[in-house]
């Protein structure tokens, strides 16, 4: 079976600047990955490329068996469930939370004049119910707590049952209870036979929820170590990752990291 993302030996420059040197990922049906690392280290750029909202200096990116360069983006893109703060940005404040699950399936953030089928707004309430967010289905997009918009997002990137599930940090901005409850929903959908392939983006390991299988972490655009999650996700990847002693610890599927002394 094809990898559903394969992005092999990219770079990213800005001007002087190099964003990412290199970097291999390589993630297959039922592979649930997530990127680690720190500030400014080319996690968010890297999800980019594999969101088909970016492309690379050099490298090639396979995404969904077509290659970035030589396929239509906006075709691609409604393919690919994405959760991010670009994303975001992009809807319309007035926009409902219902209304902002339903066009993810024309590939918009605004309901202008498109006629959306009756099953289309029901999957759309069922997502929002599953993320816990369907008492507030009939609110503006503005109007909603950090929590709430995640929650939104989740459902919306889901909406057009994709292959491959981009989340860059969804537990960003988020209190103990309110990252809990997200950790909790997306172990939760991870686990189901169904599941797309997912890319989760953090640095925070608390946010890894359990039944992820796989990690990049990534320092200064580099791929410091990637593989399996049992495997590769040591005190000493860590350490070199953040450049500072620590020790990880693991219970249950769940991470934590503090400094050694």
């Amino acid at each position: 079976m094809s990898p559903v993302l394969d992005i092999a030996g990219v770079t990213v420059r800005r001007g002087r600047k190099l964003l990412l040197n290199d970097v291999d990922l390589k993630v297959r049906p039922g592979e649930h990955w997530v990127i680690l690392g720190p500030n400014g280290a080319g996690k968010t750029t890297l999800l980019q490329i594999a969101a088909a909202r970016m492309f690379p200096t050099s490298g090639t990116a396979q995404i969904l068996d077509e290659t970035l360069g030589q396929v239509d983006v906006f075709e691609l893109r409604p393919l690919i469930g994405l959760s991010s703060n670009a994303v975001a940005n992009t809807i319309p404040p007035q926009e409902t939370a219902l209304n902002t699950v339903v066009t993810a399936a024309y590939g918009v953030t605004g309901r202008w004049r498109e006629e959306y089928d009756r099953l289309d707004e029901r999957r759309a309430f069922d997502l929002l119910n599953a993320w816990g967010a369907g008492t507030i289905f009939d609110r503006p997009f503005s109007t909603l707590s950090e929590g709430e918009r995640k929650r939104v997002q989740i459902a919306r990137a889901l909406m057009t049952d994709p292959e491959l599930l981009l989340l860059d940090e969804p537990g960003a901005g988020l209190d103990l209870a309110g990252r809990e409850s997200l950790v909790a929903r997306t172990a939760e959908l991870v686990r189901s036979e169904d599941a797309p392939a997912t890319v989760l983006v953090t640095h925070h390991l608390e946010e890894i929820p359990p039944g992820f299988t796989h990690v990049l972490l990534l320092r200064d655009g580099e791929a410091a170590a990637s593989g399996p999650i049992g495997q590769t996700l040591t005190s000493a990847n860590l350490s070199a990752t953040f450049e500072i002693p620590l020790e990880l610890t693991e219970r249950e599927g769940r991470y934590s990291a503090f400094m050694k002394r």
